[in-house]
């Protein structure tokens, strides 16, 4: 078991299986030693639970449980790209959050956290990392958020 899959156990959580894309690309590239991941919306296992907009069906504590879930996908996908081995992750270099929401809601950033706050939580310092975070009209699915990542492997 990695580090991180310990200190998720330690949070009481556990990797999803990686999502099937289900448009023409890949779940990661990887070049020298960063790996780029697709973006993964807020799915457990096939199933995406949080489905419809912030500000409407959803208030902000739940789109932050549903960025966690893109944070959990993101590792998944990750582990694939360490080919089973999340030890060689050496730190996080961005994550880019879309909250799909109605237009008067302003607080992505907050929603964002649940993936930052997960990802600084499993690594540490090294977790720290540059981020965006916009409100948008749709998303995939219908998902609540979404979330891709820049990641430093070694």
């Amino acid at each position: 078991m990695s580090r991180i899959e310990a200190k998720l156990a330690e949070l009481g959580l556990e990797l999803p299986r990686p999502p099937v894309p289900i448009a023409n690309f890949v779940p990661f590239t990887a070049t020298g030693n960063l790996v780029f991941l697709a973006g993964q919306v807020n799915e457990w296992n096939g199933t995406v639970p949080f489905v419809g907009k912030l500000g409407e069906v959803f208030d902000v504590e739940a789109g932050v449980k549903a960025a966690r879930l893109c944070a959990l996908n993101l590792l998944a996908c990750l582990k694939l790209a360490c080919d089973g081995d999340l030890d060689r992750v050496t730190r996080c270099i961005r994550l880019g959050g879309f909250v799909n929401c109605a237009p008067e809601f302003g607080f992505a950033p907050a929603v964002v956290n649940g993936a930052s706050d997960l990802i600084v939580a499993v690594l540490g310092d090294a977790g720290r990392h540059a981020r965006t975070a916009v409100g948008v009209a749709s998303l995939p699915r219908n998902a609540a958020v979404e979330v891709d990542g820049i990641f430093e492997v070694g």
